[in-house]
Parts: C-alpha cells; structure tokens; sequence
C-alpha cells in the first residue's frame, strides 16, 4: 500500500489540530478498508509510519476517537484499537449536548413526530415478523392501566415509546429509524410529569394508548400500510393533546449525562436484533 502523506500541520490559529486531522484520516482509512464494528485498526506504531506523526500525536488522534466512540483501545501485547458502532446512548448524549442551548419544548418533539411516525410504522409493515408482533403485543399489554403490569405514569409512557421502537426496528430505511429512535429516547429519558393530573385522566391517556396500539397492530397483521399510517397519524395527534394534559414537560438543559437512567439490554420483551434475524 503507498504510504499516506502526513496530513498539514495548522498554520493559523482556529485550524484543526493535527491530532484532528489524522483522526479524520483513520476515519478515511477504515472507509477505505471497508472496516466494520469488530474489526482492528493497524498497530499504533503502522499509523504513526503510515502517517508520519510523533507517537503523541497518534495517540491523541486515536483517543479522539475512542472519545466519539467509533474505536476502543487496549493496552497489552494484544491491545490496540478495534472499531466499533456508536451506540444509541452515545448519540443522544452528543444531542443533548448540541441542544444544550436550545429551547426545545414537547410540542416542539411531537411537531416531528407527527411528521415521522406515521412514515416510520407503514413502512414497517412489509418487515414484520411473528417476533415483531408477539413484542407489539406484549408491549400493549404492559401499557395498559387494566393490566396491573405498569403502575406509575410514567413507566407507561415509556412503554408506550416501546411499542414505537419495536415498529424502528423493523422499518427497512436506517435514517428514519434512527431519527424516530432518538426522539423516542429524548421522550423516554427527559419527559417529566409534574402535576398532581387526576388518576382519570392517567387512565384515559393508557387506555387510548392501548385502543389505538391495537389497531395499528391489526392493520399491520393485515398487510395494510395505508391504514396503519393513517392510524399513526391520529394516534401523534391524539397522544400530543393527552401529554399537554398531564402537563408533559422536558426536564431543562442543566440534566447532565451522569443523571440520567441507563437504558436496558434490549427494548421490551422480546425484541431481537435485526442482524440475528
């Protein structure tokens, strides 16, 4: 393989470092290389010769990564670093961080959602499996007030976010997916309920949760992708005006990473990785 010319030191200040830099260039050469998750970066010293920088500057680039959470290094005679995939936990920290400064309200969150969801389900339907609707359905189950599965509001909310991520999981296009995923984990991680709302309107809010859920799973058992995002549709509208009751609100820009609740192995029970498909 030629050997990769170093990349330019910054002349001015405001440039990217030259740790940046070559941390760019290993980016391009794991492209290059069609490296996936699993895979081992070369040895540090094959990148300091292949891009002719100190072992300093190697070692920051390579932390840069880690630091993004596109690499893990080790140390040891077997240590280096190895790719990995960023995981859903990471990026909505990176998120949380670029909205740090933002005012970014439910309505503002429901105002995509409205736009999404209904996309995301139809183009599930094709995709599902007998897996994917035993999980639907256990999913409603659990969200629904009458069970005794899920007691508190909030735990229902989160389960009701489940069932959503159940139909991301089986939607074939990966940007969509991930869009409706990470504003499902915002609503899952920072949606708080700080009102004394009557136990009645908790309820309703679960039982239509669960009416809808229902049909939408009865649609999709049917083929119907028509009716499946019209019933979406309907259901972002209805759940927006339910969430306002309970006066849903996102926790503010002072929740810090360290603060907030690790996600589980797996999203509801049931669910399987699509790659183990």
């Amino acid at each position: 393989m030629p050997r990769v010319s170093a990349p330019p030191a910054p002349a001015a200040p405001g440039r990217p470092k030259r740790a940046d830099l070559v941390a760019e260039e290993i980016k391009r050469l794991i492209t290059e290389r069609d490296l996936r998750p699993g895979d081992k970066l070369p040895r540090e010293n094959e990148l300091q010769q292949l891009f002719a920088v100190s072992k300093s500057t190697m070692r920051e680039a390579l932390k840069s990564l880690e630091v993004q959470g596109l690499v893990t290094i080790t140390t040891g005679p077997a240590g280096g670093g190895r790719i990995v995939e960023v995981t859903l936990d990471r990026t909505f920290q990176l998120m949380q961080n670029y909205l740090f400064f933002k005012e970014v309200t439910i309505d503002d969150i429901y105002a995509a959602r409205k736009l999404l969801e209904p996309e995301l389900a139809a183009g599930a339907v094709p995709h599902l499996t007998e897996a994917d609707f035993e999980a639907l359905t256990h999913s409603i189950e659990c969200c629904d007030p009458s069970s005794g599965k899920t007691a508190d509001v909030v735990a229902q909310r989160k389960e009701d976010l489940n069932f959503h991520d159940i139909l991301a999981l089986a939607n074939p296009n990966p940007f969509l997916r991930f869009t409706c995923q990470l504003i499902n984990e915002m609503l899952r991680q920072l949606t708080v309920f700080e009102n004394d709302t009557p136990t009645r309107t908790q309820r309703r809010f679960g039982e239509a949760n669960v009416r809808v859920h229902q049909d939408i799973v009865a649609a999709a058992r049917a083929g119907d992708a028509g009716t499946v995002r019209r019933l979406m549709a309907e259901h972002m509208v209805e759940a927006s005006g339910f969430v306002k009751k309970l006066n849903g609100k996102l926790r503010g820009r002072l929740v810090l990473d360290s603060e907030m609740t690790r996600r589980g192995a797996s999203i509801g029970s049931g669910i399987r990785r699509r790659s183990d498909r």
